[in-house]
């Protein structure tokens, strides 16, 4: 056992020393951007947007092109929450939002479907090797975003399994620091649900 953990942590070290500028540079930024949404703070959106270029590129040389189709989709939503956050904002916060047993239902299929349609759509028209994994976190993905944008507090509950998932994922494909930064993202993830849990009993 103790092998084994030396051995994981070596192959960790090996990864973080070849770290790209690119990677810290989307690392930080990544991990202010969550830190700020956890604490509901607008400025996530802007500090949002640099993380994600730079994971858009670093995503497309390591073959994760449903993660880097993602960043995409994540430079739209970050403008469109800027924005909603913004305009409806009440008292400099826009009220938290939770939703309905028929609502959890529909999350739940959009994301089985999407999962298989962008894994298949990987398999077949790219050379990924971890088709339906990255099609499941980027589906997973895709939905928890738009929640955060509407100030749905289950964005977080599909966050933490999502980090959860890519952990692993980013440590099979050599991007320890991205994967650490996952790790991060986990914690924050609680502690926003937390801390959005606790505004949303209190404006009930």
């Amino acid at each position: 056992m103790i092998f084994c953990l030396s051995t994981f942590w070596q192959l960790v070290w090996n990864q973080l020393l070849q770290t790209s500028v690119l990677e810290w540079f989307g690392t930080i930024t990544g991990f202010l951007c969550v830190y700020l949404a956890a604490r509901q703070h607008i400025l996530n959106w802007p500090v949002a947007i640099f993380s994600i270029i730079a994971y858009v590129f670093l995503f497309f040389e390591y073959k994760l092109y449903g993660d880097a189709l993602l960043q995409l989709y994540f430079l739209g939503t970050s403008i469109y929450g800027w924005y909603y956050w913004l305009k409806r904002k009440e008292n400099h916060q826009k009220p938290i939002v939770s939703l309905n047993k028929t609502e959890y239902a529909g999350v739940l299929i959009v994301i089985t479907v999407l999962s298989f349609l962008i894994g298949a759509f990987l398999d077949r028209f790219t050379d990924s090797d971890v088709p339906y994994i990255d099609g499941a976190c980027t589906a997973g993905s895709f939905v928890a975003q738009f929640l955060m944008t509407r100030k749905i507090i289950q964005n977080w509950v599909l966050w933490i399994v999502i980090d959860i998932c890519y952990v692993p994922l980013y440590l099979y494909k050599d991007l320890a620091l991205t994967a650490i930064l996952y790790t991060l993202y986990l914690g924050l993830a609680t502690m926003g649900y937390l801390d959005w849990r606790r505004t949303w009993k209190q404006s009930k």
